[in-house]
């Protein structure tokens, strides 16, 4: 729906009452919620194809609604009690099948990805340059600049993060690909030396599991040789990925991450929960302290006892934050994990499935192996079109397929040329749904061909 006739549809429900406090009519109350799902993504459809957010286990919402309700922020434990320690129970269940021992590391939720990459650089900072937070760029010796290492498809969040924290584009290290879109750990040390060149210090790497794009995940054991053996901090951006920990199937993916000094994971994705639901591991419970450093007398107490050891707000950027972990644990607490795993080994199963059915079609090429549930193809016309026409030609087949309403599938540069890029999230999609989007992908290739 075009936004101006949304905005007038949302306006002509709204009460003209202003000088007393409405009745309530229970007919416009129907009226929003209706507008609201009408409008809004259908992740419960199985033509939902197309982002990593998902529909959410039924019972998550119950329990997000009693949280909305009861209205108990969690980072301190005075305030929302069975938050914390729900959360400190999730982080030893979790931290089990990254691979550490209870009492070393520590996990702190926040409200998303993009947060916990910044609170994880920031931590990896003040290790390096302890004086930072108090002396800013100062502290630093004039003649090095602080300086990240990156994938080359890294999520923006920690370009973001990055600049949040006064380090610019150029101080960002892109580190080369392979084939398969992951780090190249044999190009590694060359972009580095070539950074420390240009007078950059690196004290951060970053890798990924299960890339945005495509769905890569990155050499995470070699990777942990190169930042062990050069002294630098580790950090695994997992936000999608990380959920495979608890496939015993797909645990292998992330071998290495138990060496990582730090952890981003996303349970509003893989692990079927509403939105935001972010977990950040230390794998070093001491450091996890390191992102902020502040004293606060009306939130953090002088004298510390059972009950504010369990306060995360030292840890975490928010001081008023959802109890976002109630919806992860009560759903652990009540099916067991395996619940999870189930779920993500068969979407997992279905994307491999679907390559094989793209492989098998002549007007179609998947551009990768799918490693989760991700998984970039494109559709090609009858005759041959240079890069910029067939870049050109997925965009509006994307766009095409999206206003139908049939299906939402999203899109991606590949190689400097767009594709389509299935997300599979949905447990009841099936084969048959697939072939019938790529009819549909057909059918809005034809029609923007003008044949």
């Amino acid at each position: 729906m075009a936004p101006a006739a949304l905005a007038d549809q949302a306006r002509a429900l709204m009460t003209r009452e202003r000088e007393r406090v409405a009745d309530l009519d229970e007919e416009r109350l129907a009226a929003i919620i209706d507008l609201y799902i009408r409008t809004g993504i259908q992740v419960h459809s199985p033509g939902y194809m197309g982002r990593q957010f998902s529909g959410v286990v039924p019972l998550a919402g119950v329990i997000d609604f009693v949280s909305s309700v009861v209205n108990q922020p969690s980072s301190f434990y005075e305030a929302g009690q069975l938050p914390n320690v729900a959360e400190r129970i999730m982080a030893d269940e979790l931290g089990r099948l990254i691979g550490w021992k209870p009492g070393g590391f520590a996990m702190v939720t926040t409200s998303g990805g993009s947060l916990a990459n910044l609170t994880a650089l920031l931590a990896a900072r003040n290790e390096r340059f302890p004086d930072y937070w108090s002396q800013g760029g100062t502290a630093v010796d004039g003649t090095a600049r602080p300086a990240i290492a990156v994938g080359a498809d890294v999520h923006y969040s920690v370009a973001r993060a990055a600049g949040v924290m006064g380090i610019g584009d150029a101080q960002l290290v892109r580190l080369p690909l392979d084939d398969e879109q992951r780090i190249d750990p044999a190009r590694v040390r060359p972009a580095l030396e070539a950074a420390e060149q240009r007078g950059l210090k690196v004290f951060c790497l970053v890798a990924s599991a299960g890339t945005t794009a495509v769905g890569a995940f990155d050499p995470l054991d070699e990777l942990a040789d190169i930042a062990e053996e050069l002294h630098l901090w580790l950090h695994v951006d997992g936000a999608h990925g990380a959920s495979l920990l608890v496939s015993d199937r797909l645990r292998h993916k992330l071998r290495g991450v138990e060496r990582a000094d730090s952890l981003t994971w996303d349970a509003h994705k893989m692990l079927f929960v509403p939105a935001p639901c972010t977990l950040l591991f230390y794998r070093d419970r001491a450091k996890s302290l390191a992102a902020f450093r502040q004293k606060a007398s009306y939130v953090f107490d002088e004298e510390p006892d059972i009950y504010t050891a369990l306060d995360s707000g030292g840890r975490n950027f928010e001081c008023t934050k959802r109890p976002m972990i109630m919806t992860l644990w009560a759903l652990w607490a009540l099916y067991g994990p395996a619940l999870f795993a189930e779920k993500i080994d068969h979407l997992c199963r279905l994307t491999q499935q679907a390559h094989h059915i793209l492989a098998g079609e002549p007007d179609f090429v998947p551009l990768h192996r799918p490693e989760a549930n991700i998984l970039c193809f494109r559709h090609l016309p009858p005759h041959d079109l240079d890069d910029a026409a067939l870049h050109r030609l997925q965009i509006a087949i994307r766009n095409r397929v999206k206003q139908r309403g049939h299906f939402f599938i999203s899109k991606v540069d590949v190689g400097g040329v767009a594709a389509l890029r299935l997300v599979l999230m949905n447990h009841e999609i099936t084969a048959e749904h697939l072939r019938m989007l790529l009819d549909e992908i057909r059918r809005a290739a034809r029609e923007e061909l003008g044949r």
